[in-house]
């Protein structure tokens, strides 16, 4: 066989190699958008593998926010997302139970609860005051002009209005009235001071969180402070507690009376209010009221794939109902625990 010949053969063979290839693509996988709470960012890479596994015709694509933010993307930034989860179940009734910039009706009219959490005070052994801190004198070594504190930003996370509430809170349990300034407030200029009336808190933030020292430290999610503390950059953050279990960190457990991980002092949390700095977007729920710490989700009215994702919340639900190490918990132990709250209810 002359060499054409051979050059020949082997082109043809390649063309039917690639024209074979492009016959055996499959079906199309459908993409279905999931925007989390950013502590719920590790569950869902958990349930997402296991999904895809049941559903190879599914591709999931989970994209992690600030609760506030997650939000946002459906009723601001107006993107196609199937499924939100949120740490605070009041802001899809206070950001989403409103009409639709395009479109019939709500942004969405219901959700589900389906896991609880708690705030907790996370640091690391190399932490200042680490040898030292216990559960019943945390306030006092947060409060030293030398120890570092990191929270989330308020105006995106619910972690970060959380942080505000529990220093505000524990100042009223412990007896402190100047504790509040003293690990947070004062770290601002001018100063975050607490408003007392009628026997509620209020806190009235900036439409700009930035700290005039380096005693306070912000980022756009609770999870983002986790590589500050692991550098040094922080000494403690305020977390909640699956997230500072999952990421093996230290933590001191706080007391129910301020942690808002309890449902029998729900009365105590709501003497505390934030009040959010900005009204640059249609939907913030502005006021945001001191309650215990309960994840919502929902699937947004003008979702692309509906079907999809209510296939994906069912498997959610069923699979926190399990109670996993590092998790938020489930609401309940029953299987009808998590309860549909609709507009109307």
């Amino acid at each position: 066989m002359t060499r054409p010949v051979v050059i020949l053969a082997l082109l043809a063979l390649a063309l039917l190699a690639v024209s074979g290839g492009c016959t055996d693509t499959g079906p199309e996988r459908t993409v279905l958008t999931v925007v989390p709470a950013g502590s719920l960012l590790a569950p869902l890479e958990e349930i997402e593998a296991a999904f895809e596994s049941r559903h190879p015709e599914i591709d999931v694509h989970i994209e992690g926010h600030g609760s506030i933010q997650a939000v946002r993307q459906v009723t601001d930034l107006e993107r196609a997302i199937d499924v939100v989860a949120v740490a605070d179940a009041s802001l899809i009734p206070d950001m989403m139970y409103i009409p639709m910039s395009e479109g019939e009706g709500n942004y969405t009219d219901w959700y589900l609860p389906f896991a609880e959490n708690e705030i907790v005070i996370a640091y690391t052994d190399r932490s200042a005051g680490a040898d030292e801190i216990t559960a019943e004198n945390w306030y006092r070594v947060l409060a030293r002009p030398d120890v570092r504190v990191g929270f989330s930003n308020p105006m995106l996370d619910a972690c970060g209005y959380r942080a505000l509430m529990v220093t505000a809170l524990a100042g009223e349990h412990y007896g402190e009235p100047g504790l509040f300034e003293a690990i947070i407030g004062g770290a601002f200029d001018p100063p975050l001071v607490p408003a007392r009336a009628e026997g509620i808190t209020t806190i009235a933030l900036p439409e700009r969180m930035r700290p005039a020292d380096e005693k306070v430290a912000i980022r756009d999610g609770s999870i983002y402070l986790l590589s500050l503390l692991d550098a040094g950059g922080i000494d403690y953050a305020f977390e909640y507690r699956s997230v500072a279990e999952e990421h093996g960190l230290r933590w001191i457990d706080l007391p129910p009376e301020i942690n808002l991980g309890s449902a029998a002092h729900a009365d105590d949390y709501r003497k505390v209010h934030v009040t959010l700095g900005f009204e640059r977007f249609r939907s913030i729920g502005s006021e945001r009221i001191g309650q215990p710490i309960v994840y919502a989700v929902t699937i947004p009215t003008n979702a692309p794939h509906p079907d999809e994702a209510q296939m994906f919340v069912d498997f959610l639900l069923d699979t926190f109902r399990e109670g996993r190490a590092g998790w938020p918990v489930p609401v309940g132990e029953e299987p009808d625990a998590a309860i549909a709250y609709h507009a109307t209810d």
